[in-house]
Order: structure tokens, then sequence, then C-alpha cells
């Protein structure tokens, strides 16, 4: 499948790329499973518990959807949850691709029954309780399915070395012609072991490769025979049954220079045996992660040289088992003088139909004097230059990354007795949990290599159904999680700040009352100066419920959201105070224990102006019950994930003239979403103003809270910026109907708060969706110039902010488009697109 390159920014940066091209895109190809089902955004799993009692033969502990949906497709486990009569889940959103699943119950005695829905079709022969679904999307186009596309029929055959009949598949191109004068060039295609020649089509969806490569003409018309050669003598098989047979029932030519050869795994070693023995054979051949058996003579090597017009070597990255047999394969093609080309080290897949599909399409483009315009690696693939030594048994303690963000897990001995051992994380793009297994060692341990892997993840292990923290995790002591970074494109603002360069977090120790000793964990920003006569703002910030005061710090990165934003001058010099919340009276230990003692003991403001309250879940809904039951405590108030616990008496005009922001925020399939939703309409109908940053994809846990938190930070304590007025073509007054795919120039002018131009704003520009009047996902509007963002420029020409808005593919409907200032109100224009 497509791949990006981490999960997040946390993964709602590219989860909300997802989003915004799934308003427009068609949606993914209906399931023959019809416990499946899907929208836009996630796709949804719902099975009635009843069946799967039938199907196992019990009630099982546990039932989850195993599916390629982690990270880099590494085959993971979603729990299904009971929900009334049913177990259910749902999982996205799904960069597009190719996606391969199973039901499995995990019974009482933690043995397991996989299956499928019964009465729905195989989808992949060699695994017969596998489900199939595509997410289409401009990533694959290429392998998306072609109207008007070729054909693909079955060849029996007799097998050349017993007496059995075999089946291989034959695709011809549109408009094939039996009866041509010029016989037709031919692609024989091998399976690996353990997989049968239909493979290439459910797994490797060949057909709609090669349908997209003729229809766009960026490959030769020609028959592909895919088969499967395994057999006591592959060569026979090959040569004298398949080859044969392909020739009797096709118009294909049986000249080398129009027949090609290539296969995967397996199937690619059998085409490199058979370049040997029969050299000239096939003038095209290509490799896709096999191995040779001994060297390559010099002697051979001039024969592949004079009859192999090309020979194209591929390899996925260090979890393709054929890695160092690529490697030692590159060094003898050097050594004999054996003419090829290499594809280069696939960075994003191991051994997989991910990788081999690319590795289709990129070969058959180079047959029968198609045009080629380079003959060196892909695009983004890198050299092989020394065989992969993975870390030795027993040599890991906190998860090993190699350079490429490969990531090994590995435990001790602790385990030896268990039946399965996962490791449960955030993996999925909107930071849900996965639970990925891992293999017994021989010696004991548990062991699982993933990736590649790229940004902040959180996990802990499952030792036979039960929670376990990592043992060897000694640095988080108040989390059951452990943290991971893998170091890459994502997830910048999570990443450790240089050493030395960061803001420092002490522990702050207070009297809870009656003699109750309590903590806080207290960031002060690089430089902090305690005798400075300008008191610092300050930030109070909240845990849920289930967690404490560690909680943002080890689990949220809450210390590399404040140093990044601080060294990229993106917030206000501020200290945050992250108290305990449990066992106590919110609004007394905040007010009475909290204040009293970070006032005394840190150069902190206690002017509400450079006060501000923020917390998540639990800690959401105490901070809006405090800025509603205590106006002009707090000019800034954040709420993420959380409503209202009551709704109370309130003086509308006291809470507006105290606050400066109040901006609320969401997961989509947060399960306070709706609650998040009715304290909205109630604030609305009390005349009291906030902000809503928008429906956020994810669910209830820290991927959220982490961008929200990112999100909220440079809103606080800054001379603030004012929205200056819309400018033509827009009137912004609720009247202005745009045309689906047209651009359009989003001008206005910013000012500061004495009425004076500002030239120096960044602000972005977002659209939301709106559904009965309910604001949905909020998504970066998108440029129309390459390589741009949304964020809007400063025209000194025309002393205006202009942003040219790319409206390409939108649904028709009513919409927001959202000038967020940042530093200062969102200011929202009511539109239609038409």
């Amino acid at each position: 499948m497509s791949h990006s390159s981490g999960p997040r920014m946390t993964s709602l940066v590219a989860a909300a790329a997802l989003v915004a091209s799934a308003i427009a895109a068609a949606p993914a190809a209906a399931a023959t499973d019809t416990w499946h089902s899907h929208d836009d955004v996630y796709h949804y799993f719902k099975v009635p518990q009843s069946q799967v009692s039938s199907i196992v033969g019990g009630t099982p502990a546990t039932l989850e959807l195993e599916a390629n949906i982690g990270p880099s497709g590494t085959w993971s486990a979603l729990a299904l949850d009971p929900s009334g009569s049913d177990y259910a889940a749902n999982v996205g959103p799904l960069e597009p691709g190719l996606y391969y699943y199973q039901y499995t119950a995990t019974m009482q005695d933690r043995s397991k029954v996989s299956f499928r829905q019964p009465g729905s079709p195989v989808a992949v022969t060699s695994k017969p309780n596998w489900n199939t679904f595509f997410v289409p999307g401009e990533s694959v186009e290429w392998m998306d399915d072609v109207a008007a596309g070729g054909t693909v029929e079955e060849l029996p055959y007799p097998g050349a070395t017993a007496a059995q009949h075999r089946t291989a598949l034959v695709w011809t191109p549109p408009g094939y012609d039996a009866a041509r004068a010029e016989a037709y060039p031919v692609l024989y295609l091998l399976s690996g072991e353990g997989q049968t020649a239909r493979e290439w089509l459910e797994l490797g969806r060949a057909k709609q490769i090669l349908d997209n490569l003729v229809a766009g003409r960026d490959a030769k018309p020609m028959v592909v025979v895919m088969a499967d050669a395994g057999s006591a003598d592959p060569r026979a098989e090959l040569l004298d049954a398949i080859v044969p047979a392909a020739r009797a029932g096709y118009h294909v030519s049986s000249r080398p220079q129009g027949q090609a050869l290539a296969g995967v795994a397996t199937g690619a070693e059998q085409a490199m045996s058979i370049l040997r023995s029969d050299p000239g054979a096939f003038a095209y051949v290509g490799s896709f992660s096999g191995s040779v058996d001994g060297s390559i003579t010099r002697a051979e090597a001039r024969a592949i040289n004079k009859g192999t017009e090309l020979l194209r070597v591929y390899v996925g990255d260090t979890l393709d088992p054929s890695y160092n047999d690529n490697y030692d394969l590159l060094v003898d093609l050097k050594r004999s003088g054996v003419k090829f080309e290499f594809d280069g080290v696939n960075p994003d897949d191991g051994a997989t139909w991910d990788a081999w599909r690319e590795n289709l399409r990129d070969f058959a483009a180079r047959l029968f004097g198609q045009k080629v315009v380079s003959h060196g690696a892909s695009k983004g693939h890198r050299a092989l230059t020394r065989p992969y030594a993975p870390p030795p048994a027993g040599s890991i303690t906190t998860p090993h990354i190699d350079p490429h963000g490969i990531v090994t897990f590995e435990t001790g001995t602790q385990w030896a007795g268990a039946r399965d051992v996962t490791i449960w994380g955030n993996w999925a793009p909107n930071g849900q949990w996965f639970r990925i297994p891992m293999d017994k060692q021989p010696d004991g341990r548990w062991r699982s290599t993933i990736g590649p892997l790229d940004g902040y993840y959180y996990y802990r292990y499952v030792v036979d159904g039960v929670d376990k923290k990592d043992p060897a995790d000694t640095v988080n002591t108040h989390v059951m999680e452990s943290q991971l970074f893998v170091p890459g494109k994502s997830d910048a603002m999570l990443a450790d700040v240089p050493e030395g360069r960061g803001g420092t977090v002490s522990l702050m120790t207070y009297d809870g009352g009656q003699g109750a000793e309590r903590y806080a964990y207290v960031w002060t920003p690089p430089g902090y100066d305690a005798d400075r006569t300008a008191a610092y703002p300050v930030l109070y910030l909240y845990h849920g419920g289930g967690q404490n005061y560690g909680s943002w710090i080890e689990t949220g990165r809450a210390r590399q959201i404040l140093d990044n934003n601080y060294l990229n001058g993106t917030m206000a010099p501020m200290v945050v105070v992250m108290p305990d919340q449990n066992g106590v009276d919110f609004w007394t230990d905040l007010s009475q224990h909290v204040m009293p003692t970070a006032a005394e003991k840190y150069n902190i403001s206690t002017d509400s102006d450079e006060q501000a309250l923020a917390g998540l879940s639990w800690g959401a809904m105490n901070t809006l019950g405090t800025w509603l039951n205590h106006p002009g405590e707090f000019a800034y108030i954040g709420a993420f994930s959380g409503g209202l616990l009551s709704y109370p008496t309130v003086d509308a005009r006291a809470v507006n003239e105290s606050t400066k922001l109040a901006r609320l925020y969401s997961g989509d399939v947060d399960f306070t979403y709706s609650f998040t939703q009715e304290a909205m309409k109630w604030l609305t109908a009390q005349g009291i103003e906030y902000e809503y940053a928008g429906t956020w994809v994810g669910p209830h846990g820290f991927d959220i809270w982490m961008a929200n938190l990112i999100d909220f930070v440079p809103r606080l304590f800054a001379p603030e910026y004012r929205f200056g007025g819309v400018r033509p073509p827009l009137a912004g007054d609720g009247s202005d109907v745009v045309e689906a795919g047209r651009p359009v120039p989003v001008k206005f002018a910013v000012t500061d708060a004495a009425g004076e131009t500002v030239t120096d704003a960044e602000p972005r520009i977002y659209l939301v969706k709106k559904t009965d009047g309910v604001a949905g996902y909020r998504v970066p509007a998108t440029p129309v110039r390459e390589r741009a963002d949304n964020t809007a420029r400063y025209s000194a020409a025309r002393d205006q902010y202009v942003f040219d808005w790319d409206t390409t593919g939108l649904a028709r409907g009513a919409y927001e488009l959202q000038i967020d200032l940042v530093r200062g109100s969102v200011h929202t224009i009511a539109l239609t697109v038409s």
C-alpha cells in the first residue's frame, strides 16, 4: 500500500490529508464481507456474537481483526469489543492500498481460531480465512480498476513431472487478436512457495497494474502468464509444460527477444536458476526478492550477457528475508561480470506484495522495446552496501532502532512459559491501539521486528491477555506505557531538542490539605529567571481520569512540545504547571493549594489575563466547570475531549468579558464527542463565546491530546492579531458560492490591537464541511501552488494576505472556510460549494 513517512504530527497531519482527499474521493470498493462496511474515513467491522460462538464452538476470551493495518503494513490485531449483540470496531483513516484480514478468536485456553465470514467468497486461495478490500486514492491509481481493461482466463495444462492437471492464469491486453500477423510478446510470472498462481491477481493486482500500464502506453501490449512452477523440477515445469501450453493456447512469441520471465521469492530463485541453465531463453529476467544458489562462473556470465537484454534485481528492506542473499547476489553479479540493473533497496517494504506490486509495475514497463527513462534505482530507493546483522539475542533492553527506522523489540526470558505475547501500542494512523504479535525465540525470549517506523509511539506488552509494562523501562515511572521515538520526518514537535537547549522540568511538592503531600511537574522555559521583574504567565495543565501528574510528561510529550514551540518562537515564554487532580475537589485543590504554592515557588503572574487553564478528558470537564463557575480567574481556556459535567447558572457577560480565548477540541471517534457537541450547543444557547477547533481525526487518546496542546500553546499570552476583513472576490457574509474545480483567491487583512497592519503573521487556512449545521473535520485548505502549504502570504503590493485556494474535487455542500490567525480568534466564512 502507499506509505506515509510516519504516523503523526502526531498522526494527525497525515490523517488530515487522508480525510481531505476522502471528502471528494470515490469510496473504497465494496467488500464481499457483509460484516465490513465503510464511509469516507473509517472501516467498520460488526460481527454477530451468536455467529462467532457457532463458528468457534464457544465464547471466546477475545475477538480480534487481524490485518496488514499496522505501520508500514505490519500484520496487527485490533480488538473487536462487545457492543450489544455484536463484536465491533473501526479502523481508519487507511492509506490507499490493498488490505487483507481475518477474524481471530482467542479462546479461554489461549488457543486461536481464525475465520472469514461464512458465505463470503475465498479472496486469497492460499489463505482461505482471508478477505480483502481495496482503498482507492491518487497514490495507487496505477493499480486501480480500469473500465476497459484486459481479460484474464484460466489455462489448464498437464504438469511436467507428475500425472496431475495444473492451472495457470493468462492476461491478454485489450483488443487481443489471436489472428494478427505478429505474435505477442509474453511475460511469465512465477509465484513463490506457499502461494498459488492466483495470488498474482488476488494480492498482486497484476491485472490492474497491467491494465493501467497498457492504457497509459507505459508498457507494450503483451500476454502475461501467471503460473506456479513449484515442483520437483521447476525448470521442466516451466519450459516443458507452462511455456508449451501458453504457446498452444495463445498467439505468443517463441523468440527469446519476445519472452520475459520474473518471479517473487522462490519464483524469483527459479527465474534466476533458469537464467543460468538456459541463458538466452528469455531476453528479459526480473528477480523480486530472489537469490541464486552458488556462484556464477565467468562462462555463465558471458552466456547470460549474450542472450539477455535486461536482468533487473529487486529487494525490499531489511525485513525481506532475501536481503542478505541479494547483497551476495549483487556482489557475485559484479564479480562475474554479469550485466544487470539494480532497482535499489525499497525503503518501505520487505518481501510483501506491497513491494512486489511496485516491482511488477517497474519491470513490465521496461520490456520489449518500451522506452525507458532511467536504468538506475527507483526514486527513493537506496544502495545495498552491506549485509544486515540483526541485534544479537539478549542484546536488547529498550527497543533497538536501526538507521532506517526498523525497530526490534525483545523481551527477557521472564515470559518463556507464555502462550502468546504482543506489543500493544498506538500503531494506527489516528492513534488507535493495535497489537503486533511477537515470535518466541529458542531461548524463551520474545522478539518482533517491524518498520520502517517514523515518529512517536507508546506501547505495553500483553502476555497471555494481561497488560505488562516493559520491564526494561526505568524512565517512565508514573504510567504503564513506555515511549518509543524514531527520528525521521514525522512528529518534529514531539522530538527531543538538542541537549541544553530545552526548558527544565522540576517536581513541585505541595500540601493538599490535612497533611497530604501532593505533587506537580513544572516546566520552566530556557533562560527562566526567578528574579526578573515581569512575572511569567502560567498555564495549569491537567491530566484525565485514570492518569496522574506524570502523564503529560511521560506519555503526552509535554516537555518536548513546549521545548519545540519555545525554540521555534511560536509561543510566549511561560511556566506550565501539571498538577494531580485525583481524589480531590478540583477547584479547592487548584485555588487553595496548587496556585498559591506555584506562586510561592515560581516567578509567575497571578493576573487572570496571564493565567490559562487546560485539561484533557476529565481534566477538560473540570476546566470547563471552573471557567463557568469562576469567571475572571483564567483568560485562556482549553478543553481537550471533554464536555460539561453539569449545566450551571452562569453570568455569560462576566464569562465573555474575562475570557480572551476558550477553545474546545474533540476527536471524531472519541467517546466524549457527543458530550463536547452538547456542551457547545449549550454554550451557544447561553451566549457564551468560544471556539471549536474542528473535529480531529482520532480516538480518545494522547495522539489527539498532544496535537491539541501543540495547537493550543501558541495561542496563549501573545499580542493579539485581529481579522481586518475579507476582500473580493469573497464577500464573507455567508452568500459566497464557490464552484468546485475553480481556484479561489482568498484575500484579507490582519491588524494588531491598535488597528495597525500586521505583515509578519502566518495565518493558516482550513476547511470544515458542515452536515446539518454540525462542523465536521477540519482539514488544511489545498493550495494551488505545488509544494505549498495552507499558509496565506502577505503581499506588500496589495497590502493584504493572499491564499490561492484549490477547490478541485470538493463535494457539494455547506462549508466553513476558517482563517486561523493563531494569535487571535479564528475567523469563519460560511460558503457553499456547488
